[in-house]
Formats: structure tokens, sequence, C-alpha cells
């Protein structure tokens, strides 16, 4: 008798049948395929335990033994409102470290946080808010326009300092397991998504193909390549489509064209949102339809969970297309080992206690905060010498504030260093700190600390904003609008107290600024001998900006973000045309450009290897510049590489097209090597509908910043 051979499927679901105990069910086999586990979870699940399934709070499913799962987590810049972590810098400041390499390894510790935080508390039966492995960071939108409140959250205002940035971030949190997600990433909010914060809910962000494609999408482009596992779309509308149903963004560009394959998620109440745009008439049930067909697979709100059956039941939706959906959010589930029933093979699954906040983590959180402290003036009065400054205070509303060193969305680590706590630290025993508030941020006629200004060697005054005046809508109650500022002056009482602290005593004055974006720091610049912008620098903050400030560290942050002279300078708010905006479109005078910081020592430059005369589309431009420190002590600088294009209606005026962080001691030197695929000089052709390389001379600037550049050479694209 002839043997007949059974098909390939059944023999794979034998074997996997007979190598397990024959009452674990297939999508708990870790060994499995991971698509086949989907099917076998999808085939348990009854149609309403499936469409329960689909929003943010998951409910048990005690039949398959499935326990609850929030999937809202927070780590923007450290895990947030989870009890103790380590907090970093916020990510504005970490932009301005200039340094992927640094923030993948901030990454990786926050992922090892999480999972053993997850670890520990699924060990007590706790499915927790903000206790799970799905964490709805980085924020990548571009900090178009400096009213924003939550540009703090993002890496500046440049689309390729904004992908590095974000990509280095999710390769850090997602982990290198070729079978296991460490946690999983999201890059938001999709797409074109920078404020006003009053009208985050239902404004029309009106914008040509040509600045998506250049500035808004790149560098979800960037971090979709990069794996990143799940995209979140944003409450507004983007050319008159809502950004969580519209087919455009979701439907055609990311998952068509780009061919994303993790899932897409709803920013919260997103989608209760479109029901009340004026003059828009649909029902909840039309609404959960036209979400799950436009491609999201996880709602942060409750329409899918209760309107999806009504969709079915009126023939809009199918449960097949309630499969496809769900199918999305399993598959990020096995990547993580939620339904492992053997754990063993999952190197994340045994991290515990002493994972948490441990000295490597500080440690690497306070190394953060030094490489983000920019340094924006100073007549040589830095760095400071402990034999020449017997007596310091330290003042000023921020200088023992607690908000101004955690940003928002952030953790709290119960060892906060403010900057009153760090000075005084690192000054020593045999000097004496003084601490006086001096000034809230409302009062301009009544102050403190001035008579011990007058009688000690120098003072550190803090000022600036917090993220209860500038951040997300809501969260920042004391900003008067809603969220934004209405302008870039700093707190009125600051000014006179720097004013009146400059008048009483010609003794020097350190002034340290926190804020989350650009501030008129002109208005500051007479009242002060040196200036340190120092954003939300994290919990090690006041320890790190002492480390600069007595030397320790050679300041070398940049500034991810141009300082402009004045808000009239700028288009209207509402208006996300990028002329006239950023370093890359804005050609007036500034404050400070893009790339700006100053440093302790000085840096020279020289052509090792210029580019070649000619290059095509499939060539990448090679060139590498020896970087000699000039001064007296070592540091690190930043090697900023733009490039000019020919000269093209809206080409831009310039572009950062790489850069390289090196280390140079005192007068020795290093080499900076960079490679620029020529592809990345395509810019986007609004006839052809793609991206198309332009032929004609190109000019590669080296330089300190966007407005300093001190090597020049043009080659021509052919």
């Amino acid at each position: 008798m002839k043997l007949i051979k059974p098909l390939a499927g059944i023999a794979i679901a034998l074997v996997f049948c007979n190598s397990s105990n024959a009452q674990t069910p297939l999508f708990r086999n870790e060994k499995a395929p991971k698509e086949a586990r989907v099917k076998d979870l999808l085939h348990a699940l009854t149609l309403p335990e499936k469409i329960a399934m689909l929003g943010n709070t998951s409910p048990a499913v005690d039949r398959l033994k499935i326990p609850a799962y929030n999937w809202w987590n927070e780590s923007l810049h450290g895990l947030a409102r989870a009890g103790e972590a380590t907090v970093f810098p916020q990510a504005i400041g970490m932009a301005a470290t200039f340094n992927d390499e640094l923030l993948k390894e901030e990454a990786g510790v926050i992922s090892t946080e999480a999972r053993a935080k997850y670890n520990l508390a699924a060990k007590m039966n706790r499915h927790l808010w903000y206790m799970g492995l799905t964490f709805w960071s980085p924020n990548i939108n571009i900090f178009r326009d400096p009213r924003w409140g939550r540009g703090q959250e993002t890496y500046g205002e440049d689309p390729l300092l904004t992908s590095k940035m974000g990509t280095a971030y999710v390769t850090g949190l997602q982990g290198n397991d070729a079978n296991y997600l460490k946690v999983a990433a999201c890059a938001k909010h999709l797409a074109v998504h920078s404020g006003p914060e009053v009208d985050r809910h239902n404004f029309d962000a009106i914008v040509d193909e040509k600045d998506l494609r250049e500035t808004y999408l790149y560098s979800f482009k960037k971090l979709v390549d990069a794996n990143v596992e799940a995209v979140m779309c944003a409450y507004n509308r983007v050319n008159g489509e809502p950004c969580c149903t519209g087919k455009t963004l979701i439907t055609d560009i990311v998952k068509n064209e780009w061919r994303f394959k993790g899932h897409m998620v709803t920013d919260c109440g997103a989608l209760s949102d479109i029901i009340n745009i004026p003059g828009v008439k649909t029902t909840k049930e039309e609404l959960a339809a036209a979400a799950i067909k436009a491609g999201i697979n996880l709602e942060c709100g409750g329409i899918l969970q209760q309107d999806v059956m009504g969709a079915i039941n009126k023939g809009l939706l199918t449960e097949a297309n309630v499969d496809t959906a769900l199918s999305g959010i399993l598959r990020t589930q096995m990547k993580l080992g939620m339904f492992d029933n053997d754990a063993s093979g999952n190197p994340y699954s045994k991290f515990a206690e002493d994972s948490v906040h441990n000295d490597y983590h500080v440690a690497l959180s306070r190394k953060a905060a030094q490489q983000s402290l920019v340094l924006l003036k100073n007549n040589g009065v830095l760095p400071l010498s402990k034999d020449k400054y017997e007596s310091i205070l330290v003042t000023g509303a921020n200088s023992a504030s607690l908000e101004a060193m955690v940003g928002n969305y952030h953790g709290m680590s119960g060892n906060i260093v403010t900057v009153a706590e760090g000075i005084t630290k690192a000054a020593g025993p045999a000097t004496v700190v003084q601490y006086d508030q001096g000034s809230d941020y409302t009062d301009t006629t009544h102050f403190g600390g001035i008579w011990v200004s007058q009688n000690s060697d120098i003072t550190i005054a803090v000022v600036g904003l917090t993220p209860l005046l500038e951040g997300e809508e809501g969260d920042a109650f004391l900003s008067a609008s809603g969220g934004d500022r209405a302008s870039m002056s700093l707190p009125a009482a600051h000014l006179a107290f720097l004013k009146k602290l400059r008048t009483a005593s010609k003794k020097p004055i350190v002034v340290v600024v926190n804020a989350g974006s650009a501030v008129d720091i002109t208005a500051i610049n007479d009242y002060a001998d040196a200036i340190i912008l120092a954003w939300y620098p994290g919990e090690q903050g006041g320890a790190a900006l002492a480390d600069v400030l007595f030397g320790n560290v050679n300041p070398s942050g940049r500034l991810p973000l141009t300082f402009y002279q004045s808000l009239n300078d700028l288009p209207n708010y509402k208006d996300y045309a990028m002329k006239g905006r950023t370093y890359r479109y804005f050609n007036g005078p500034v404050q400070y450009p893009f790339g700006y910081g100053l440093s302790y020592t000085s840096f020279d430059y020289k052509w090792k290897q210029g580019p070649m005369a000619a290059y095509k589309v499939t060539d990448s431009i090679r060139v590498a510049v020896d970087v000699n420190n000039t001064g007296s002590f070592d540091g690190d600088d930043v090697v900023q590489v733009y490039m000019e294009y020919p000269n093209l209606e809206r080409m831009p005026v310039k572009e950062l097209k790489a850069f390289k962080r090196v280390t140079v001691a005192r007068g020795s030197s290093a080499t900076a090597d960079i490679k620029i695929p020529v592809s990345d000089l395509q810019k986007w052709d609004l006839k052809e509908h793609k991206w198309k390389l332009n032929k004609g001379t190109y000019t590669i600037c080296i330089g300190k910043n966007s407005s300093d550049f001190i090597l020049k050479k043009s080659f021509t694209v052919k």
C-alpha cells in the first residue's frame, strides 16, 4: 500500500503538538512560528473577546488564562508614572547631546528597568497601568515653532537629527534579541502635529506633499525602517483627513508604501474627537468601521470595544476585519513573550529589583545631563576655581525645584539632585554655600538673597520655566496658553530678580536657565557673566551642572533648535508650511543658531579627505576631518556637516546631513569620518510625486553650528 504524505502545514502542526504537552495550546508554544500562534489564538477567542482586546485596557480572558493587560505606558526619558525609576534628561536635552549612541545606551537602561518592573508586578499578579511592556515613546514630531509646549518631548527642529536620535532610542529600547522584543517602542504622533495645544483635538494641518515628505514624515519613515513596533496616529486632521481614520497616512503611506509590519495605535480619545469635529457626520459604528478599515489595530479609548459589534451587526465590518486588526497587537504580545508557556528562553524574563535604578543607571543619567548642558555665554568666569571662590550663593526660583529637574512624562527616583544640592556637594565642606529661593514666578518687587549675594564671591542664579508653565494641554496647568507659550520671554519676576542682583553687586553671576524650548536670552545677557541652558536635566541635573561649573566636565551640548530673536520673525503658529521656519528655511538674524554651543577649549578643523568632484545617486560621499584641540582643556566637539543645494525652487537654505561627536585631549587631534549616501540628497518632486535627485552643484559645509562653517567644498551630482 502506498503511503500518502501529510500536507506540510499539518505536519508542522503535528510536530509542535507532539513536542509539547498535549494540554498546552499552540498559541502558548514559544517554539512555534508566531503567525501560527496568532492564528491559533484568534481561533480560540470568541468574537466578543476579540473586540474587548482592541482597547488599551484589555480585560482578562479567564478561560484561556490570559491576564488583563494595559497597553498604555510611557518612557519619554525614563520610565514614567510607575514609581522608582532612573530619570534621564528631557528628550530635548538628549537631542542637545548630538550623541545617538548615548541615547541608545540610555534606552537600553530604560527597557531593562521596564522588564524588571513588569516581571516583579506579574509575579504578584499585578497587571497595572504603566507596568506593561508597550511604550508610547518616542515623540518624533518636528519642533517647528517654539510656542509649542510639548516641543520639550521632541528631538528638536531638524528631521535628520530627529531620525538619528529616534532610531537610537527605538533600537536601544527594543533590544537586539533575534526572538524577543525587550519592550515595544512607538513612534508618535503621526504625523503633522506640533500645536497649538488648545486646538489639538480638532485642528486641520494644511501642508503640501513636499513639506509632508521632506519634513513631517521623514523621521517616521526612518523609524519604520528601523522596525519600530508601533506607530501612534495623532488627534488632528491633515489636509482634511483625520489622522486616525484617514486613508492617506495610515493605509496608503505607512502600511502600503512603507510596508510597516507593526501595529497602529490611536492617541488617547482620538476617535472620540472625530465625532466632535464641526461638520463631521458619523455614527460611532461608522467611526469604528472606518478606523479598523484604515488600519488601526489598537485604540486608546473605548470606541472600538463598545461599537465594533454594532458595526458588524450593521454590515459595516466582518469578523475577518476584526481578526486582521487584532492580529497586529497579538503579534506584538507574542514578540514580547507574553503568551509563552516556558519563559526560560526569554533573556529578559529574570530581570529583577537589582535592575532598577542601580549605580550604573544613575551614573549614565549624570553623563547624559553633562552632555546636554549648552554653554551660551562665558566671559571667562567659567570654569570656577575652588581656590578662588570661598563663598557661593545658589539662588533663584528653580535652584531647588523638583519640577525643573524632571520635565514632563517623568518618573521618580528618590535620588533627585537639585542645583542647590549639586553645587553644595561639589564645592566641598571648606566652602561656604548658601541657598535662598530669591524669587517666585510672579512677584516682580519682593526678592530674597540680595544681601547674601553682595557678601558672596559668586552667585549662581537658576531661573526659567518648568513643565507647569509649558507642556501638554491640561498637564501644564499654570500655562496661560493651554500648555503652549505666548511669548519667548522668561518670567518677568526672574528678569527683575536678576536685574536686582546685578545692580546690587558687581561680583560674578552665573545664570542657569531651565526651559524646554527657545527663550529670550538677550533679556538676561547684561546681568550674567556666564549663561548655561540646562533644559530639564533629570535626576542628576544638579550634580551634572556642578561638574561643568567646576570644570570637571567640559560643556559640549549643542542647540537642537533655533533661538529666534522674536516670535514676530515667524509665520502664524497655525501655519504648517515650512517656509520661514527652522534653520532650514529661515534666513534672518537669530539669537543663537541651530547647533550652537560653547566650550572651555577651542577646536580647529582641517580636511583629511575632501569630497570628490562628482557623484551619482548610487554613490556615497565620504569625507574625513581632523579635529584639533587648540585650547587648554580636554573636551568633546560635535562636528556638524551641512549641505547647500543647487539654486532651485524651495530648496532648504542649508540642511544637516551628518554629525559626529569626538573626544579630543588638549593639544591632540581626532578624525571624524563622515559618510553621506547621495540618495539622502533627494528631494520630493511635486509634479512626479516621488523622490528625485536634482542635478547641479552642491556644497558640503562643515562647522561648529548652522551659521559658522569652517570648511566648504563643492561637487556636482550627475
